[in-house]
């Protein structure tokens, strides 16, 4: 053979692509592929994808405008054909991906036949798991992983399953949902096994990390939302039993028919047998990727559905209507305003204790006093404020959950007092003697 086909078919075999090649089919990931930094699966009706993303944000202030993204990486799923980055489910939300870890992250099975996200470490030889599907019947799956392979498939719904090749489901994600439902994802619980299906705010709009609320059903069967930080506190409900939920359902339909804009894209269910209990929606497959229902970082269940016009997401309805009514919405030292945009805004005489995370909807920092209170400690060994130190009136406030009632302070200038005379104290009221 001439030297120069010698050449030409070394050339040819050196480039050719291995018969074992890691980069996964179209909405497939199969054992022994990997999905990393910069690839995805996508849905095969083209409308969902998975991969790893960084949160990005676009901010403005009096001076310009600015895109911020966060520095960790998640893998979720998200939108595909929505020009609006939208991420509607989160593996490792509690766990993100450092920023330096960036080309040893990677999606891909474990040998016990687990969905995981490996990393190296940073002695770059060991590796350590960030997430996995902790597949809970490990007998079971142990007995199937040996017999068959597993697949990961991202499925039409925008739900990632878990599959055997015989479609034996081993997980899903729509059983662990993070701030979005989707069309056919479940709020409730499995009556057997105690399972609950419950969705959680995220931190921020570039923190996907577990926020300060939760919807929920709670043990008769009602949908509620809490606070799930202390004290937890259910601010709404969805009805006062699970009868007049039955009741409600019909009511929603219609509404929802009402609006042009919802017409027929929502078909709210409830359903309950000695099995489980849930609420759910069903869409045209047409429709499936153009709404949404989320758990807002403020506390308020939204309605989203989106505008081809206008190329973003509208908010259609909100629960509950008004935005001050989540507990503790705020944070701290602030007033709600659910007639205002953005709603919060700093008590007088205070500052924004983290002006970046208010850019980015985090208000749980609340706000700071600009000048501190004298505090100084009195000849009985307590600490009191100064006489320098003063109130500021406030009208329709809402009292804090556990407010702490003083029986002795039977007028408004004692009940004054005796807030001035502990620096723990940091604001009053005063009714009908008490």
């Amino acid at each position: 053979m001439p030297l120069l086909y010698i050449l030409l078919l070394g050339l040819l075999l050196s480039h050719t692509p291995h018969c074992c090649s890691s980069a996964p089919a179209r909405g497939t990931l199969t054992e022994g592929q990997v999905l990393a930094i910069g690839d995805k699966l996508v849905s095969g009706n083209g409308k969902f994808a998975l991969g790893f993303f960084q949160p990005a944000t676009s901010t403005s202030s009096k001076s310009q405008n600015t895109t911020s993204s966060s520095s960790s990486w998640y893998l979720g799923i998200w939108f595909n054909k929505i020009p609006v980055f939208t991420a509607v489910w989160v593996a490792n939300r509690e766990e993100p991906t450092p920023h330096h870890n960036t080309n040893s992250t990677k999606l891909k099975f474990s040998s016990d036949g687990n969905l995981v996200i490996a990393t190296n470490r940073a002695d770059a030889v060991t590796e350590s798991l960030v997430w996995s599907t902790h597949i809970v019947n490990r007998t079971q799956a142990s007995s199937i992983h040996t017999a068959t392979s597993n697949a990961g498939v991202l499925l039409n719904s925008g739900n990632l399953a878990l599959l055997t090749n015989s479609k034996v489901m081993l997980w899903q994600s729509f059983d662990y949902p993070t701030d979005i439902a989707l069309a056919g994802a479940k709020l409730g619980w499995n009556k057997v096994t105690g399972f609950s299906r419950k969705f959680i705010s995220k931190k921020s709009l570039i923190d996907m990390g577990l926020g300060s609320y939760s919807l929920e059903l709670d043990t008769s069967g009602v949908a509620v939302l809490k606070r799930r930080n202390n004290p937890s506190v259910v601010y709404w409900h969805w009805a006062s039993s699970k009868t007049s939920s039955l009741s409600v359902l019909p009511t929603l339909k219609t509404i929802i028919d009402l609006d042009p804009r919802t017409k027929g894209l929502m078909n709210p269910i409830y359903f309950d047998n000695d099995h489980e209990q849930y609420y759910m929606y069903t869409s045209p497959e047409e429709s499936s990727s153009s709404l949404f229902v989320s758990l807002d970082i403020s506390g308020q269940v939204k309605l989203n559905v989106w505008s081809q016009a206008n190329q973003s997401w509208q908010t259609i309805c909100a629960e509950p209507a008004d935005a001050c009514t989540p507990a503790a919405t705020c944070g701290p030292f602030t007033v709600c305003n659910g007639n205002a945009q953005p709603s919060c805004d700093c008590m007088e005489s205070f500052s924004q204790r983290s002006p970046q995370d208010w850019e980015f909807e985090d208000r749980t920092g609340g706000c700071i006093r600009n000048t501190p209170l004298h505090c100084s400690t009195s000849g009985n060994n307590k600490n009191v404020t100064s006489s320098t130190d003063i109130f500021h009136p406030i009208s329709q406030v809402v009292l804090p959950y556990n407010p702490q009632s003083i029986d002795v302070a039977t007028t408004q200038s004692k009940c004054e007092e005796a807030c001035l005379s502990s620096c723990s104290c940091t604001a009053y009221s005063y009714n009908n003697s008490r």
